[in-house]
């Protein structure tokens, strides 16, 4: 059974440099920071199998959700449920930071990805 775990998220979102950092994992859900470069993006994506919501912290971007556009800033949160298209593409000038929640988890306890290319190189290793 994993530990309680607590933190001053908000932060360790500013803090965090990594393109994508688990931070906890429990039984049910997982949370992870993401920092996105200016002119970065999550990338598009599905997930068929897991609930995600995002905080976002610092920085300011944009968010598709099936095709719909909607600027995102510092206080923004988007609850994602299984199965929306979507990605998240920092426009400003500074790192969009991001506070993740997945349910259930998505990556394996302790990923650390430094850059989005390292998190698309895992992936592609994972479904190889």
């Amino acid at each position: 059974m994993p530990e309680p775990f607590h933190t001053d998220v908000l932060a360790d979102a500013k803090a965090n440099t990594f393109f994508r950092k688990e931070i906890a994992t429990m039984t049910g859900s997982q949370v992870t920071l993401m920092s996105i470069p200016p002119g970065g993006e999550v990338g598009l994506e599905t997930h068929h199998d897991v609930d995600q919501v995002l905080i976002f912290v610092a920085g300011t971007g944009k968010a598709i959700l099936n095709d719909a556009e909607s600027p995102i800033g510092p206080g923004s949160m988007y609850a994602i449920p299984m199965g929306t298209k979507h990605n998240f593409v920092n426009t400003g000038a500074d790192d969009l930071k991001i506070v993740s929640v997945y349910a259930p988890p998505e990556h394996p306890v302790g990923t650390v990805h430094q850059t989005k290319a390292d998190a698309d190189a895992a992936e592609a290793a994972e479904h190889a």
